[in-house]
């Protein structure tokens, strides 16, 4: 007996009705439309309600803040754990993509590709694959190639413990817990931080946690 693939559940965002109907019909049967939506504040409601595999949604949304696709993804920051969003839109400029990326999706189509390809960037981007239309992963590359090789530059000014104290203290640790999980003393800690600071051109611990929640570190 054939066993059917596990339905993938997602959610539709996009402002334009006819669209909304148009791509769930041209979905393949094993991806399931749990609801749709078509602003930023029905987007953030529905994704926390139906918390869907993946998110399928437009880049500009009208709503919220005016920021579109990346205030949804922002406004639902506590399931990117569990829920993938893939960009799908008419908009295919680098100021977009790089933008909705850096919030937190896993991928970006422009809505010229079929039913068929849709539906594979969603299977793909469900089982924890980036997906990016061919002429969009450039931009991608561009963006973040730069910023990893600068983050990794900067990381490597720290010694092993001088990390291990920059990570316990962007995260919102006293000195004295910091000190109690790493076995060491509140004033080598202190100095620890002040190597740190010092080190990435910071000036407060508020500034570093800033700087690591930036690069992605927390």
């Amino acid at each position: 007996m054939t066993m059917l693939p596990t339905p993938i559940r997602v959610v539709i965002v996009d402002d334009h009705a006819i669209f909304r109907s148009g791509l769930k019909a041209d979905l393949a049967q094993d991806i399931v439309v749990l609801a749709e939506a078509a602003t930023v504040e029905q987007a953030i409601a529905a994704v926390t309600a139906e918390q869907p595999d993946v998110v399928l949604l437009d880049v500009h949304l009208p709503g919220g803040r005016g920021q579109g696709g990346r205030e949804v993804i922002a406004g639902c920051a506590a399931l990117l754990a569990n829920t993938k969003f893939l960009a799908l839109s008419v908009s295919d400029s680098a100021e977009d993509v790089v933008s909705v990326i850096r919030a937190g999706a896993r991928g970006y189509v422009t809505k010229s590709i079929s039913g068929a390809e849709i539906s594979d960037a969603v299977r793909r981007v469900a089982g924890g694959d980036a997906v990016f239309s061919p002429r969009l992963a450039g931009f991608v590359l561009d963006a973040f190639g730069t910023a990893e090789v600068a983050v990794e530059d900067e990381l490597d000014k720290l010694s092993a413990r001088e990390l291990e104290v920059m990570r316990l203290i962007a995260r919102g640790y006293s000195y004295k817990e910091v000190a109690k999980a790493l076995f060491i003393s509140i004033k080598t800690v202190e100095s620890h931080v002040s190597a740190v600071l010092r080190k990435l051109q910071l000036s407060s611990r508020h500034e570093l946690t800033r700087w690591a929640a930036d690069r992605r570190l927390l």
